[in-house]
Order: structure tokens, then C-alpha cells, then sequence
């Protein structure tokens, strides 16, 4: 059980959009029963949630046959026009589902603008890519694949191409979508590859705490947990993702330097959108380096300290730092192995389409 005591409760109202300045209320002094960093109090726990174990679609479960085949289409680079570049090219489920750079390579050598994001827990997200542009899973997996700077397939019938023209995916999409005339298009492909990520789940610490083990954190990271309420990020990253329910301004209390990309504008064309971007998850977010909608970020406490000072309007110290960083850290959870283990890709036949000479 939570112990329900407060131990320095923070609140900035005008970090919550209600207007106003931020107060701090004093703690209690030092030494007295039932203090120090495990003494919270459970209401300010309640915007959390524990990660939920799959994410089904709208539409309902998934079926083992569907993951089987989304698994295989997820790691085959035969999907792109070049036909070395896979969904794991740019979000390596070795590497907690991202690849390390700032910005990915994808067709002749050419990089994109923006980040590629996690792949891990990302179908309990609000929505899909920096933008939002994709309500959900399915409707994202179809982006990358027909970028012209990413995977560059021509259209989605070069992709029905490839598939169609190997027996062994024929047979696994009948199998995945029983009753279908014609099982192998575009559309299966997303639906079968957004069933495969939707159990990319990642259950930390963090999870047993907000269950009610106590012991699943130590006293250091309640302390950084701590710190993460007092300074008010729980404003944004919140819920079961600490992120991914929201769009917000990058640079909300002080402009951000540099900052070019127009972000959530590209979609709405509202001007109130503009710089605006997908609160992102702080899952495993240890793991997921660099940082920020173009990864110019490389290090963690940087993150952190930008975000202090362009989004609270607060300089925080490197102890303050250090502390959020340590609570951080307990959001990274185990990857299952056997569930992202590379599949064996049905083979090539005559009649698959070959790479570009080029």
C-alpha cells in the first residue's frame, strides 16, 4: 500500500495551462516518523497507470497468426525499394526498437527531418509519429513503406507484389486472414504488423510500485521520483507511457532556440499548432538516445535539463538532474526475447520483384 502522507507537494498551475505561477508546499521537517522519499502521497500517483500487457485494436483481439505474420513482415527488407531496409532497420528491437542516430538512412543514402522513435509500447500511444499523423499502429506501419526517403516503395501494389509473389506469405496471410478472397494487400500487411507491435510491451519496476510494492523502488529512485513531481513533469508525461496522451509546444515557457520545424502544423495548419509535437513516452527512454523530435539530444540529462528550462521555466541543478534521471532509469523494463527473435523470411522466387540496379 502507498503510504499517503505528503512529503513536499508541488504544483504549477501554469505549467497545467490553468494560468498562474508555481507554489511549493513545505514539507515536513526532516527526521519525523514515516518521512523521507517513499512517503507519497497516492493522489499524486493517480495520472499514472500500469502498462497494460497487449493493446488490442478497435476492432478487437489479435490472432496468433496475425503476429506470426506481422513478426516476418516487420523484419523484411524485401518491403523497400531497395530492398534493404526493414521496419528493424530503423527501429532495432535489439536496441529497445531504435537505431542510435539522430535522424535514420533510408533510400540511396538519404535522411529524413525527424527521429524514429521507439516501436516499444508505442500502440498504447494517442497517436503515431511526432506529428500525429497516424491514429494508430496499423495506420503508421503504412508510412514508412511508401516515403520516398525512407522504405520508397513506388506504391502499395509494388508492395502486394513482392508478398504475392512468394508462396510460403500467400499461405500466412490465408492463414491470418481466413474468409478473404484476396488476403494479400496493403492493408493486411499494416493489420498484420500493427498485431505484431501491439505486444512490444515493456513492464518495469515501475509497474510493481504503482501496483503497491513498495519495495519495487529504492530509496534513491523515490527520491527522483520525487523530484519528477515537484518539478511538475508529470504535467505531460502521465499515464501508462509518462507521455504519449498529448501534444504540446515545444518551448512553452521559454522560446526554444533553433527551433524550425513547424511540427503539428504540418497536419492541422492551425498556427496555435505550430512547434507543437507528440508528448513522447519516457518508457525505457534510458535506452532510446538521443532526444527530441530531431535527436540533437545525445544524452539523457541533457533532456532533462532543456526540458527544466524551456518547458517549466526552471534551471535545475545537476543533483536535481542526477535524482530525475535515477527515477527515470526505473521505467526501462525487459524486452521479451523469444517474442522479437528475427523470424526465418520465406524465400525469394523468380517471380520476386529485384532491387534497383541504381
Amino acid at each position: 500500500m502507498i503510504r499517503r502522507r505528503v512529503a513536499g507537494v508541488a504544483l504549477c498551475v501554469a505549467w497545467l495551462g490553468l494560468g498562474g505561477a508555481c507554489h511549493r508546499e513545505a514539507a515536513p521537517a526532516a527526521g519525523a516518523a514515516g518521512d523521507g522519499p517513499a512517503a507519497l502521497d497516492s493522489a499524486r500517483l493517480a495520472v499514472f497507470a500500469p502498462l497494460p500487457a497487449v493493446v488490442p485494436p478497435e476492432s478487437g483481439r489479435v490472432s496468433q497468426d496475425e503476429v506470426t505474420l506481422g513478426r516476418m513482415l516487420y523484419y523484411d527488407p524485401r518491403l523497400s525499394r531497395s530492398q534493404t531496409i526493414s521496419c528493424n532497420t530503423c527501429h532495432d528491437l535489439a536496441h529497445y526498437g531504435v537505431d542510435g542516430q539522430p535522424t535514420s538512412d533510408g533510400f540511396k543514402g538519404q535522411t529524413g527531418t525527424r527521429n524514429s522513435p521507439t516501436v516499444f509500447n508505442a500502440a498504447a500511444q494517442f497517436a503515431q509519429f511526432w506529428d500525429g499523423r497516424a491514429a494508430n499502429v496499423e495506420e503508421q506501419a503504412k508510412g514508412p513503406m511508401l516515403n520516398p526517403v525512407e522504405m520508397a516503395l513506388a506504391s502499395p501494389k509494388s508492395a502486394v507484389a513482392v508478398i504475392a509473389s512468394m508462396p510460403e506469405y500467400v499461405a500466412l496471410f490465408r492463414r491470418a486472414f481466413p474468409g478473404e478472397k484476396q488476403p494479400v494487400t496493403f492493408d493486411n500487411m499494416a493489420l498484420a504488423i500493427g498485431a505484431f507491435e501491439r505486444g512490444l510491451m515493456t513492464p518495469s519496476a515501475w509497474d510493481r510500485y504503482l501496483k503497491g510494492d513498495e519495495s519495487a523502488l529504492t530509496p534513491a529512485q523515490l527520491a527522483g521520483l520525487q523530484a519528477f513531481l515537484d518539478d511538475g513533469c508529470q504535467a505531460c508525461h502521465n499515464g501508462a507511457l509518462l507521455g504519449g496522451t498529448s501534444y504540446q509546444k515545444l518551448g512553452l515557457a521559454r522560446p526554444y532556440p533553433g527551433l524550425a520545424d513547424p511540427g503539428r502544423y504540418d497536419v492541422t495548419k492551425v498556427e496555435a499548432d505550430r512547434g507543437s509535437f507528440k508528448v513522447p513516452s519516457l518508457r525505457n527512454v534510458d535506452r532510446t538516445a538521443p532526444y527530441f523530435h530531431d535527436g540533437e539530444v545525445p544524452t539523457l540529462d541533457e533532456a532533462v535539463r532543456r526540458m527544466g528550462e524551456y518547458q517549466v521555466g526552471k534551471t535545475l541543478s545537476d543533483e536535481e538532474i542526477g535524482r530525475i534521471v535515477t527515477f527515470l532509469k526505473v521505467l526501462t523494463g525487459p524486452v521479451d526475447a523469444a517474442y522479437v527473435k528475427p523470424p526465418a523470411l520465406p524465400r525469394s522466387t523468380a517471380a520476386t520483384p529485384k532491387p534497383e540496379n541504381d
